[in-house]
């Protein structure tokens, strides 16, 4: 039978580490469970003594990246489980063993380790801010508070399929525009560097005198052919400055102010933001979280820098004094069904129900919004790689009908 190694929790602060046999390495897990070990490591022993042999650390591309589906469907899973009656711990152990995400399998099983400490859930889940947001943590803490965890959890996941949703729709409506763009481009890149340049010395051999158009489309395929090096040097060097801008607050603050800026996908954005706003600050509120920690949340969950900042404005004013309709009227970057919504909201006593149809209406609007730009986008993107080629084929053709004219 295999031999395992492992490393395991005995107590809050005991440490230890071992041999056991077991058929695999999720029954050694078990074996070790039952013995009241909490273990962090196993791992086969011919494994280790061959790495050591080897005398290089296996290569390692960084840890699995946890999406919003796995967080949905952990969140589902556990709300399912407490409501089944099960232990929180007992319910971490059956998703554990059901996860196929590596690195959403090593933060539950932290997480089973800091309950076994004695922390709280979101106390565990705030260990793990590159997996679980605020707005996740703020959540679960409100249902620890109010003894509604599976409720609360259930919301989670359909907030984070609702994401998932607005997210998959973008990247549908854009997948068969830049699919164009690119076939197209391949296209006219061998056109020039392979087909013109062969042309060109059949040309050049006859001694023809060639048109305006087809010299700058040469003038073009001697640029591509011979400085194509250089060009995708600059295009990596464009590539890596915005990326590095964008890591500055100020960098990104410009480049998303410039995205608000461009047509239909501007409108996009700030349709899309404002969506997740209102579902973002409706749920922390219908949840009983305060309306000053709501809105911090809601600040680090939007991903539009400038309309972060005007969440921010909103809140440093809501603090100071102000009703939240009232400040949101003062921001330009809320329309006036926003603002006239919430503060019906608020003399109704009805906020959270004002700011889910806010989400919803402006949910619809996105949709909208995706379907114009994208019976939009696939004709303009027709146009322009079909115009790109026509030119590339017409002025190859016109020294060929001058050539036709001189013989006659």
């Amino acid at each position: 039978m295999p031999k395992f190694i492992y490393e395991a929790k005995k107590g809050p602060q005991e440490l230890i580490k071992g041999s056991i046999e077991a058929e695999t390495s999720d029954a050694a897990i078990s074996q070790l469970s039952e013995m009241g070990y909490f273990p962090f490591s196993v791992k086969k022993e011919e494994e280790i003594g061959n790495s050591k042999l080897k005398g290089i650390p296996l290569l390692r591309l960084g840890p699995q990246r946890v999406k919003a589906r796995d967080l949905s469907i952990f969140a589902r899973q556990l709300s399912d489980l407490l409501e089944s009656g099960l232990t929180l711990f007992k319910a971490l152990d059956v998703i554990h063993k059901q996860v196929e995400n590596k690195r959403l399998k090593e933060v539950i099983r932290d997480i089973h380790s800091c309950l076994k400490d004695g922390q709280t859930l979101s106390e565990a889940l705030s260990k793990h801010p590159d997996v679980f947001s605020s707005l996740y943590v703020s959540m679960v803490k409100s249902g620890e508070i109010g003894g509604m965890l599976e409720k609360v959890l259930t919301r989670l996941s359909d907030f984070a399929e609702k994401e998932e949703e607005l997210r998959a729709k973008i990247r549908a409506a854009l997948a068969y525009p830049l699919l164009m763009s690119l076939v197209g481009l391949m296209a006219i890149f061998v056109l020039l560097t392979f087909v013109i340049p062969r042309l060109v010395t059949m040309f050049e051999d006859m001694g023809q005198t060639l048109p305006l158009p087809t010299r700058m489309l040469v003038q073009t395929s001697h640029l591509l052919t011979d400085y194509w090096w250089l060009i995708g040097a600059i295009v990596l060097l464009i590539f890596f400055v915005v990326k590095r801008v964008k890591r500055t607050k100020e960098g990104k603050l410009t480049l998303d102010r410039f995205k608000l800026r461009m047509p239909i996908i501007g409108t996009l954005i700030k349709k899309a933001e404002i969506s997740r706003f209102g579902i973002t600050l409706g749920t922390l509120l219908n949840n009983g979280i305060p309306m000053l920690q709501s809105l911090k949340v809601v600040s680090e969950t939007m991903e539009n820098e400038v309309l972060r900042q005007e969440v921010e404005k909103v809140y440093k004013e809501v603090s100071e004094g102000e009703r939240l309709g009232r400040s949101l009227a003062n921001s330009s970057d809320f329309p006036a069904f926003v603002t006239n919504m919430v503060i019906v909201g608020e003399e109704g006593g009805l906020l959270e129900r004002a700011l889910f149809k806010v989400a919803d209406a402006y949910n619809r609007e996105v949709d909208r919004t995706i379907k114009v730009m994208t019976s939009l986008l696939e004709p303009t993107m027709i146009l322009i790689m079909g115009g790109a080629v026509a030119f590339i084929v017409i002025s190859m053709l016109l020294p060929i009908f001058q050539i036709n004219l001189a013989v006659h």
